[in-house]
């Protein structure tokens, strides 16, 4: 009987957080590690730095036909060992300026896209497979000026959580790793001119790193940093309308 292949599947595999779930990876006894992103320069580096057990796959997951195209891809010769929802979408912004797009995909990626990869993945999942979904600290609480961005990691969230309890009798884990402020190409350096300061920020390295290591614990929920740790315990003492004001009264500057 031929032996199934033990995979790993990553998304926004291309920069940031990605890259570094990829390095982690690299170095555990899987045979192949499915890559995905829009960009197939970064994927092909990936490919060169960590050898032939990375898989890239050049996909936009907010294209139906890409998404599609994952599922594909899975078949009865694989295990899914580790499915990784990182790809994200954000923008600061009033709520009233996302166009028609911009919210349409939006809610696509940071919502539909892991619920369905997950979907897709689970009958190839067995006791012991992780599923770690890249939520954020954004989630804890209403954030305005990021309202669409929040809501949708809100939802990821809470929707992990019940899954994680869901798959807990097939041996099957689903973390929700909830960052702050990540050190990637995602923030930006300036608004309306003025640069930008990201109380407790972190890196990719140790979002990764803490995701990783708490999922193997099987826990529902990884926070990183410190930082963060300390804001999602405020977040749960405080009534929800003095953290927005609090937050208001932080963002004035810039917006």
């Amino acid at each position: 009987m031929e032996r199934k292949k033990k995979i790993a599947i990553i998304t926004g595999a291309a920069g940031g957080i990605g890259k570094e779930f990829t390095r982690i990876f690299a170095k555990e006894t899987l045979d192949e590690i499915w890559v995905i992103g829009r960009n197939q320069k970064n994927l092909a580096w990936l490919k060169q730095e960590y050898g032939r057990k990375i898989i890239p796959v050049c996909a936009d997951l907010t294209n139906k036909q890409d998404l599609l195209q994952i599922k594909s891809l899975l078949t009865s010769k694989v295990i899914v060992a580790y499915l990784v929802n990182n790809a994200g979408m954000a923008c600061m912004a009033h709520s009233k300026d996302y166009s028609d797009d911009e919210t349409s995909k939006t809610i696509m990626l940071n919502c539909k896209v892991p619920v369905m990869l997950i979907n897709y993945c689970i009958p190839y999942m067995e006791s012991g497979s992780k599923i770690i979904n890249v939520t954020s600290a954004a989630a804890f609480q209403p954030v305005p000026y990021i309202n669409l961005y929040a809501s949708t990691k809100a939802f990821l969230h809470s929707y992990s959580r019940a899954l994680h309890m869901e798959l807990k009798p097939a041996g099957i884990t689903v973390t929700a790793a909830s960052p702050g402020w990540v050190d990637t190409a995602m923030l930006p350096d300036e608004i309306n001119g003025r640069k930008v300061k990201f109380p407790g920020i972190t890196s990719p390295q140790k979002v990764a790193r803490q995701a990783v290591k708490d999922a193997k614990k099987g826990k529902d929920v990884s926070v990183c940093p410190l930082y963060v740790k300390c804001q999602h315990l405020n977040v749960k003492l405080l009534p929800h309308k003095l953290v927005m004001k609090i937050w208001m009264h932080s963002i004035k500057k810039y917006m």
